[in-house]
């Protein structure tokens, strides 16, 4: 599991090139919604070790964000070979997490 969010992070060529399942996490450090989801995210990123986890700071200007039309933190993306598959915002519980990688 990632613990810090990448800056920059990769690239949208690097992102859509990925092999395998992928949960791309776009959130800020400072961020009280990805403080408050980290825990969950954590515990159901436990039961599927065969995702990489890879947490993208975003903010203005970030283009990765943008590409993805990111709006509010976290945004949580599963991805299949570098296509996006689901994605779910602002999780507040496990659930909503579990839901998102179950349709990898």
């Amino acid at each position: 599991m990632a613990l810090d969010y990448q800056n920059p992070g990769p690239t949208r060529e690097e992102t859509d090139a990925t092999q395998g399942l992928v949960l791309l996490e776009f959130g800020a450090p400072w961020c009280g919604h990805c403080q408050l989801a980290a825990p969950a995210v954590a515990e159901v990123l436990a039961e599927f070790p065969t995702v990489e986890h890879i947490k993208v700071e975003d903010g203005p200007g970030r283009p990765l964000g943008r590409s993805f039309r990111v709006k509010l933190w976290p945004t949580l993306i599963a991805l299949r070979d570098g296509v996006e598959v689901a994605r779910t915002v602002r999780p507040e519980a496990v659930e909503p997490v579990r839901a998102l990688l179950q349709q990898l």
